[in-house]
């Protein structure tokens, strides 16, 4: 049996990659702060996969990846999803130290410890994807803690790549413009999500990419709109 884990599997893009990745033969780890949404979810997902295991934890802190790490286990993972992911929007003379380190701690650090515990177990055919963003090759104006972040991790990920491409492990980067999220709701102004691309949309590519065969990878994946960047 497969084992996925996916990170920020509450809502959004890391629902609908775990709704369209669940199947009789893979076991779901699933990722999420909020108990109810997560709850939902592995509710959701169980009609197609019954295996199913929720890991309620805090990846902004390193105890937390810890504890999660600890409760996944020691049975290898043939995917990892680094999907979580926060945002603090605002001009950069009003960011705090605290969401500063909070966008490092949930954007850089837990993908990097998940990443560097879990790869070395993972068999040849197995597949990390990291959802990145559009904010990862374009500044946005009060946006830099969050573009910051994606800059970093899209530059540790290729490095990364090299150095498992050997093994046959491919490092997927998912680049996706806007996506109509709950992350809209809780951010000040009026944005036009009607605009927007969709959750499934982006899980759709990522699915795409892993049923390519084993010695194919689609190193990088940019997503957006007819309608431009939003």
């Amino acid at each position: 049996m497969k084992r996925y884990l996916i990170t920020g599997a509450s809502r959004g893009i890391g629902r609908a990659i775990a709704e369209k990745l669940a199947d009789a033969d893979v076991e779901l780890l699933l990722h999420g702060r909020d108990t109810v949404a997560l709850g939902e979810v592995c509710t959701a997902v169980k009609h197609h996969c019954d295996h199913v295991v929720r890991l309620i934890h805090d990846l902004a802190i390193p105890s937390g990846v810890s504890d999660l790490i600890d409760q996944v286990g020691k049975k290898p993972l043939n995917l990892l999803v680094n999907n979580a992911g926060i945002a603090f929007v605002k001009p950069f003379c009003e960011i705090t130290s605290i969401e500063w380190e909070q966008t490092v701690g949930v954007n850089i650090t837990a993908p990097f410890m998940l990443m560097q515990h879990f790869a070395p177990h993972m068999p040849p055919g197995s597949s990390i994807v990291n959802i990145l963003s559009i904010a990862a090759k374009t500044g946005f104006a009060n946006w830099s803690a969050y573009c910051m972040s994606k800059f970093a991790l899209d530059g540790f990920s290729q490095c990364v790549r090299e150095e498992l491409r050997e093994r046959k492990i491919r490092v997927i980067n998912v680049y996706p413009a806007a996506t109509d999220t709950n992350i809209w709701s809780q951010i000040e102004g009026k944005w036009p999500r009607h605009k927007m691309i969709s959750p499934g949309e982006v899980a759709s590519a990522v699915a795409y990419a892993l049923s390519r065969p084993t010695d194919v990878t689609l190193d990088s994946i940019s997503i957006s709109s007819l309608a431009g960047n939003l």
